[in-house]
């Protein structure tokens, strides 16, 4: 799978642009804030639907405009593929696929994988166990329907289950109401957990070894999932879930939200017999969270057959020259595309493609 092209009309610092990417590296380059973040942003948005830096659509329109156009050729195993995005100053977005309008976003996430790296995602290591859970939602719903059905109706029912918590005052009666709710949210609960459980015992293998290459041998890294429930059949989760959920009603009614779930659960991360999350140097933490974007790549080619399209954005200044390197060995035969102020580095049969921002009209 590679982005052959992209087109941009009226989104960010972009009017009428057309830019070709090689399957290979792409080295983005060009100053401080003239749009190459931008750029690569548009094929994340392609991939998922949102942007990695902003909440609200609207505000990826360039300014004086009303709406934003982005148009993507993809080849994949079999085919190539056009998707274009049409978003609107009110916050409409319409998406179509080789000119097939879409009627959820769930017919998008997964048709372009993407695995995105910045130096903002060190928080995936050192902040809070929501960075680590994204992390894993991002990547899982990308490679498995299932997964990406089951959280959604999860975190739908959970938000009812919560404002029920905060609304309802009769203590009696919102006790009586809860077990509706929690039986669904323990039955979806279980196929995330599940497949969290799976993502991990896979992902954690090729993350060793990535580390292993970046650090040149000298650290070790180990990855478990935390979660308060055992790793069991599908009914057996369940039922913990839904034992956990009814333990908790005291404390879910004092504390007006849902207080044990997936939702709470966390990606345990040592480096050489340390917690990473709490004690590791600021080099370390950005190192475990490059190995785990790399391991990641490798984890889509297992489960999809498929490479994905790899973003790197300005992580090159983050990193020593021997990790640099390190980096590009392991972006081999990926589609990379990676934004930075200069570009010196050179290695056996590395022949970028380089496309320099501002582009030339």
């Amino acid at each position: 799978m590679y982005i052959e092209k992209v087109k941009l009309n009226g989104y960010r610092n972009y009017d009428g642009a057309n830019v070709a990417f090689s399957p290979a590296l792409n080295v983005i380059r060009g100053a401080n804030a003239v749009g190459k973040t931008n750029l690569i942003e548009s094929v994340y948005f392609a991939g998922l639907g949102k942007s990695p830096r902003l909440s609200q659509d609207k505000d990826l329109i360039m300014w004086g405009k009303d709406q934003s156009y982005i148009a993507i050729d993809v080849v994949k195993k079999y085919r190539k593929h056009t998707l274009e995005f049409h978003l609107d100053s009110k916050g409409k977005k319409r998406i179509a696929i080789d000119k097939i309008p879409l009627l959820k976003m769930s017919e998008l996430i997964g048709f372009i994988n993407i695995v995105y790296f910045s130096p903002d995602e060190i928080r995936l290591i050192k902040e809070s166990p929501q960075e680590r859970r994204r992390f894993m939602d991002i990547s899982l719903t990308q490679q498995k329907k299932t997964y990406l059905y089951a959280l959604s109706r999860y975190n739908k029912i959970l938000l009812q289950r919560n404002k029920l918590l905060k609304t309802m005052r009769d203590i009696t009666a919102l006790k009586s109401t809860l077990p509706v709710w929690d039986i669904q949210l323990a039955k979806e609960g279980a196929i995330v957990i599940s497949e969290r459980y799976a993502f991990v015992e896979k992902l954690k293998k090729i993350a060793a070894r990535k580390h292993f290459l970046l650090t040149l041998g000298k650290e070790t890294l180990e990855m478990e999932y935390e979660t308060g429930v055992e790793n069991a059949s599908l009914g057996e989760m369940s039922d913990a879930l839904l034992n956990s959920y009814t333990a908790a009603y005291d404390k879910d009614i004092l504390l007006q939200h849902t207080s044990v779930g997936p939702h709470r659960d966390d990606l345990k991360l040592i480096v050489d017999g340390i917690d990473i999350r709490k004690f590791g140097s600021q080099g370390q933490q950005r190192t475990t969270a490059l190995s785990l974007k790399l391991a990641e790549i490798e984890g889509f080619r297992n489960e999809t057959g498929e490479n994905p399209v790899l973003l790197l954005d300005d992580v090159l200044s983050e990193l020593d020259e021997t990790r640099q390197k390190q980096l590009l060995k392991a972006t081999e035969g990926i589609q990379t595309m990676l934004t930075c102020t200069e570009f010196n580095l050179s290695a056996d049969g590395l022949k970028p493609n380089f496309i320099d921002i501002p582009l030339e009209k």
